[in-house]
């Protein structure tokens, strides 16, 4: 199964500074590619999990018995670190958003180049749906969801439409949406915006941003002194949590200073922002929005 080239490889893994007998975790298995990288950095006494909550990500499993594959979300890294008797992990890697392989499979509803049933769950078996989210959801929470995920000025506009067309009959299709919503995608801008509002919907059906949060609170307690995240974002509103946790080990406000007026904070930034060159923007055109920031537990 062709997931695409990892965004990022070596500077993402050359980012956890990997010592050949340590443990990490890829909490965004996918296609395996930053995991096989990892691997090849590790001795025989080297450890690697993986988390896929995405079924079709089992197909890409590496048999190598330094590597386990949890079919997980990975909002429950700890709990499942531990269920497998690891306390301390030497590095942890993530490479949010969706994968390429989910935007290609048109019935996974994740891309508007398809027509589709209103899908876009990254683990199948959750109840939760776009198809949910655009006929159920009250309009408050329709424009909410199109302003804060989506950053949308006309997120009330956005959700009044859907809210009558669904009364006369549901919405099923990705094409019957975009036909609704037709009048606020003008031509030159037209896939800037339906991006934005697929982007919305998604972050909503696969409650990314609460995922994200709860990930990362649980980083520090899981890395051991040195221990390394190497994480790559796609979207402001990732990058912005990511960002701020490292810096400050919090989302909002600022840390407690201690009885030296110095802030207590769990990491240290490693490097500055990177993002792919030019070359790689051609070769995987979901590069483009990228960002990796790297740091070290202190």
């Amino acid at each position: 199964m062709d997931y695409h080239n990892p965004v990022l490889l070596k500077e993402t893994v050359d980012g956890l500074n990997i010592k050949p007998d340590g443990v990490y975790v890829d909490v965004t298995f996918g296609g395996g590619g930053h995991s096989r990288e990892i691997l090849s950095r590790l001795g025989p006494e080297g450890k690697l999990y993986g988390f896929d909550q995405d079924v079709d990500a089992q197909e890409n499993i590496i048999e190598d018995e330094r590597f386990t594959l949890i079919p997980e979300n990975f909002r429950y890294i700890k709990r499942f670190m531990r269920f497998h008797g690891v306390k301390k992990v030497d590095g942890i890697l993530g490479d949010f958003g969706v994968s390429s392989h989910q935007f290609d499979v048109a019935e996974r509803g994740f891309s508007t180049r398809f027509e589709s049933d209103l899908d876009m769950r990254m683990n199948q078996k959750d109840v939760l749906s776009a198809y949910n989210v655009i006929n159920d959801y009250e309009e408050e929470d329709l424009r909410q969801v199109f302003w804060q995920y989506g950053e949308l000025r006309n997120a009330p506009k956005l959700a009044s439409t859907i809210v009558q067309e669904r009364n006369s009959q549901f919405i099923k299709t990705s094409e019957h949406l975009k036909k609704v919503l037709a009048p606020f995608l003008p031509k030159h801008r037209e896939h800037k915006i339906l991006a934005q509002i697929y982007q919305a919907i998604r972050i909503e059906v696969n409650q990314e941003i609460e995922v994200l949060k709860e990930f990362l609170m649980q980083t520090e307690q899981l890395l051991d002194a040195g221990g390394r995240i190497s994480l790559i974002s796609y979207h402001s509103l990732e990058d912005r949590l990511v960002k701020r946790y490292i810096r400050s080990g919090m989302f909002e406000g600022e840390p407690v200073k201690d009885m030296y007026g110095n802030f207590e904070v769990p990491f240290k930034k490693v490097g500055k922002l990177i993002i792919p060159d030019n070359k790689e923007v051609k070769l995987n055109n979901r590069a483009r929005s990228a960002k990796l920031r790297i740091a070290e537990k202190l």
